[in-house]
């Protein structure tokens, strides 16, 4: 049965799961290893130790390969299926060697022949903790990197619910792609959020602005190697941001480099090779890009055309990517959700954000901040159950605009017509909001 050995000492270097079925070597190795600090917990069979270790777990597995039921083998190739980083260092006789050997071939850390030293153990579990300390590290920060990148996807509008569709069949192709959209749009997250879904998120994303690359700059991207060299980016991506504005001497090269793949730099007698994905961004509307990027380079890198809408055109998404960027914001900063206001609200709902989902989102910031003006012609509208702080940001923020729009609706008695243009949004997203939200026109203008 599994049970947590004592510990000596004041910190823990780690987590390891002992599993063992001989009595005196568990309880043994068991005491060696915490009284040098780690937090131990034995198993006298590999089936309660399978059923006791997820993919989430911090820490290692050392295993005995000969036991009643489940072999240290067996238990390494089913943790191996459920996490490849995880881990599992195997003990053997002297028959095994050859067994660990293969096992170890197919993914398992070590391996340690009875009878094993102490500081071989050690020196083994230690170097494998290290590593899985990383690969969680390495995991947690690439999750919440998608997470960050991915928020600007949240919505059901048509445009956003087909570019979410796009990412695991574009993600891990090699095609070219070409993103174009006004400022704010998120073009180069989205570029970022492509990199990160596919396989080439093992490798560098590169990203060049080619708006603004000043000579010594340019001169270091197309240098064999350092930093900024497009050979860093090799069997990754390089991103080449606001294509539409690099000037003409950029672009011819950057054409050479779409087409042949190779990097060619003064004084090298050989190109080098370079396998690299190319995502661009570009301009306000697709006729701008034709226009400002030379026709070479446009063909080449536009294999495909996306196009981020702008959030004028995405005006059902407002309120849920609002209370998205509101909970982040919260979060981060440790700080309590204000209460949603008649002012904010109508602020979302007639705003015609030229800055797009980058300006909400710092509109976002500020509202948790405390910064944004509460005033204005809707502050005198009844608050309603939009502050109920029992109900979520997205319920307050649907409270407030059902209220909105019953309210223009009778006001104008019953003319939808003069409602919409009260509320200030478009038709199509009128009706739909008073679907979702649940509102009978038909009893609101019987009621004049």
């Amino acid at each position: 049965m599994p049970g947590a050995c004592a510990m000596n000492g004041t910190g823990i270097r780690g987590k390891v799961a002992l599993v063992e079925d001989d009595d005196d070597l568990r309880r043994a190795t068991a005491q060696m290893l915490s009284l040098t600090d780690y937090e131990v917990t034995v198993f006298d069979r590999a089936e309660p130790a399978l059923a006791a270790i997820d993919e989430a777990w911090d820490g290692v597995i050392v295993t005995d390969i000969r036991m009643p039921g489940m072999s240290g083998v067996e238990l390494f190739r089913t943790m191996h299926q459920r996490d490849p980083e995880l881990p599992v260092i195997l003990v053997t006789g002297h028959g095994d060697i050859g067994l660990a050997v293969e096992t170890m071939k197919a993914g398992a850390w070590d391996f340690l022949s009875k009878p094993f030293s102490p500081d071989a153990l050690l020196a083994a579990v230690d170097r494998a903790l290290k590593a899985r300390e990383l690969a969680l590290e390495n995991r947690r920060l690439k999750a919440e990197a998608v997470m960050e990148y991915s928020s600007l996807l949240v919505g059901d509008s048509p445009a956003i619910t087909r570019l979410r569709a796009m990412i695991p069949a574009l993600a891990d192709t090699n095609l070219d792609i070409l993103i174009e959209g006004e400022t704010g749009t998120g073009k180069e997250l989205f570029a970022r959020l492509l990199h990160r879904a596919g396989r080439r998120s093992r490798h560098r994303l590169l990203i060049i602005n080619c708006a603004s690359l000043p000579p010594q700059l340019e001169e270091e991207t197309f240098a064999p190697a350092g930093a900024a060299s497009l050979a860093s980016a090799n069997r990754g991506t390089l991103v080449l941001d606001d294509l539409d504005l690099a000037p003409a001497p950029l672009q011819a090269r950057l054409i050479q480099l779409a087409e042949e793949r190779v990097l060619r730099s003064p004084g090298s007698r050989e190109p080098l090779p370079l396998d690299i994905r190319i995502i661009a961004t570009a301009g306000t509307t697709p006729a701008r890009a034709e226009d400002a990027i030379a026709p070479a380079l446009f063909y080449r890198v536009a294999a495909v055309r996306l196009q981020m809408p702008p959030l004028r055109d995405r005006r059902d998404d407002i309120a849920k990517l609002f209370a998205h960027h509101v909970g982040q914001v919260s979060a981060r900063l440790r700080r309590p959700i204000p209460d949603m206001t008649p002012a904010v609200s109508d602020h979302l709902a007639t705003h015609a954000w030229p800055g797009n989902v980058r300006e909400l989102a710092y509109y976002a910031e500020r509202f948790v901040l405390g910064l944004v003006d509460q005033t204005g012609p809707a502050a005198t509208t009844a608050a309603g159950s939009g502050t109920d702080p029992g109900k979520s940001l997205p319920e307050r923020m649907d409270a407030f605009e059902r209220e909105a729009i019953v309210k223009a609706v009778r006001e104008a008695n019953g003319e939808i017509g003069q409602a919409i243009a009260v509320v200030a949004v478009p038709r199509k997203t009128f009706y739909y909001r008073v679907k979702k939200l649940g509102i009978d026109l038909s009893k609101l203008k019987k009621e004049k």
